[in-house]
């Protein structure tokens, strides 16, 4: 009875999860008066994938959002990688308590800093730029990067690589032959997280864009005007925003799960 229980359990929350999206795609593809109707059954048209084709180019802000998620997510590991290492083979009194630091950030609002990021940002000359998006998804998801790798660090044996430094190699040989293929399952599925919640971010790309950096969150937000809200096409451009995503994510779920269960079991 238990494992019924909890069988039911998870196809519910399964079906929650997966009903937005599902939602999304079937109002894509009816006109704007089926829109409006919760029927099933309706006959399918590409015609709201067809203004929003015509209306927006698209590909304009499916590149930003590739060049940001990608961008933001190399800069993390350039950061996170030497912190995290620094963290779990060489701790210091403060090093726990700057782990909690970091982590605490995630737990501020975005729009109480907003104010100061803006006009520093203003005065930088990053407002609706690709470097200014790159840098602040960087700021945003630097400390779930400098976590995760911080908890795969912790799972190497310093026995490896006290052997490694009396055969004479440094830091960035223990980091490249040692680290780099030991924790290669947590860190290709910490690099596909943070791309995820990169292309996901709208906040600050809304706030700090208009035209020319401007994402994939801000193409959708652009679909809703002081008319009303159309939603054949609004549907229509957020499974055109999502469609990526989604497809990196079926397509690397078994790495990614196997990354973030990565030294769970010894």
């Amino acid at each position: 009875m238990s494992k019924l229980i909890i069988t039911t359990l998870g196809w519910l929350i399964g079906i929650m999860f997966f009903f937005p999206i599902f939602w999304i795609g079937i109002t894509a593809f009816k006109t704007e008066k089926d829109a409006l109707s919760p029927d099933l059954i309706f006959t399918p048209t590409l015609e709201s994938f067809g203004e929003v084709f015509a209306r927006s180019n698209y590909f304009l802000f499916a590149r930003n959002s590739i060049i940001i998620s990608i961008g933001s997510t190399l800069l993390c590991f350039l950061l996170a990688i030497p912190s995290a290492y620094r963290m779990a083979f060489f701790p210091t009194q403060k090093s726990q308590s700057t782990m909690l630091w970091m982590l605490s950030t995630k737990m501020m609002p975005a729009v109480g800093v907003l104010i100061p990021i803006y006009i520093i940002w203003q005065r930088l000359g990053l407002l609706d730029s690709l470097p200014g998006l790159i840098i602040i998804y960087t700021l945003v998801n630097l400390p779930i990067a400098v976590w995760m790798a911080y908890t795969y660090f912790m799972e190497v044996p310093k026995g490896i690589l006290e052997a490694a430094r009396i055969d004479g190699a440094d830091v960035w040989k223990e980091l490249w032959y040692l680290l780099r293929p030991m924790t290669m399952p947590g860190l290709a599925s910490t690099a596909l997280l943070l791309i995820i919640l990169s292309w996901n971010e709208a906040f600050w790309s809304l706030n700090l864009t208009s035209a020319n950096a401007a994402p994939l969150p801000v193409f959708i937000a652009s679909y809703s005007s002081p008319e009303g809200l159309f939603w054949a096409k609004l549907s229509g451009a957020s499974f055109l925003a999502v469609a990526p995503i989604m497809i990196l994510g079926w397509l690397t779920q078994k790495q990614l799960v196997r990354g973030l269960t990565f030294g769970a079991v010894k």
